[in-house]
């Protein structure tokens, strides 16, 4: 995204699968399991644009920067899993166990953070569990997202009781997640968080920095060319 639009427009990215969840491969019904299927249709080059997400936010320093997304971006607890799972996993040496054990500590690790978000018309101020942006899929937490109509898909989580916590992970795991009596979904161009102090904020798996004060996400509409099957 660094580089002029011309460049931009003469690169192609695609994706062989691996590790778990993947769930923008299978968006898009890639099986990873199928790895010479997929460098097939990679080599026959069908390209599909689709859309970046952008967080635009201010660092430590005060410096004004922005990153970019394809997937989801993620405040709250589901960053902090992705932390957990990252420490985990240097234990374990495993992706799964890592996985699995981070959600098990997260059940008695109670999480909340005092958020205040504007989504549409809404402004949302009160103590939020998660909260997931998603241009894609967003690991099941925006599973309606499509990544190419210039729209977020946004999952507001307050906080459940440990029953109801246990039943959302289930109902993440079957992808219908949005059921959930403690999930709220909105769909939008653009998100302004106000304020979520302390919480963890994680790009497309990867944990970033906690911007400083207020930052905005917004969604840029098809411009990244993504290879796909036919």
């Amino acid at each position: 995204m660094m580089e002029e639009k011309e460049v931009r427009e003469s690169i192609s990215l695609g994706v062989i699968p691996n590790g778990i969840m993947n769930d923008f491969a299978h968006f898009w019904e890639i099986d990873g399991d199928k790895i010479e299927e997929t460098v097939d249709f990679l080599i026959k080059h069908r390209v599909r644009k689709v859309d970046l997400g952008c967080v635009r936010y201010s660092n430590a320093n005060g410096d004004r920067c922005h990153r970019y997304f394809l997937n989801c971006i993620n405040i709250g607890m589901t960053a902090d899993i992705m932390n957990l799972r990252r420490q985990t996993r240097r234990l374990f040496g495993s992706r799964t166990l890592s996985f699995i054990s981070s959600l098990f500590v997260m059940l008695f690790h109670r999480m909340e953070y005092k958020m205040k978000l504007k989504i549409n018309d809404d402004v949302i101020d009160r103590k939020v569990m998660t909260l997931c942006i998603g241009s894609g899929p967003g690991y099941g937490q925006t599973p309606n997202a499509v990544p190419y109509n210039g729209m977020l898909d946004v999952s507001v989580v307050y906080h459940p009781e440990v029953v109801q916590l246990i039943e959302g992970i289930w109902l993440l795991v079957t992808g219908r997640f949005l059921n959930h009596r403690s999930v709220h979904p909105y769909r939008t161009r653009e998100v302004l968080i106000e304020s979520a102090k302390h919480a963890l904020v994680g790009i497309d798996g990867r944990l970033m920095k906690t911007p400083v004060g207020p930052y905005r996400v917004s969604v840029e509409l098809e411009v990244i060319n993504f290879l796909i099957p036919e």
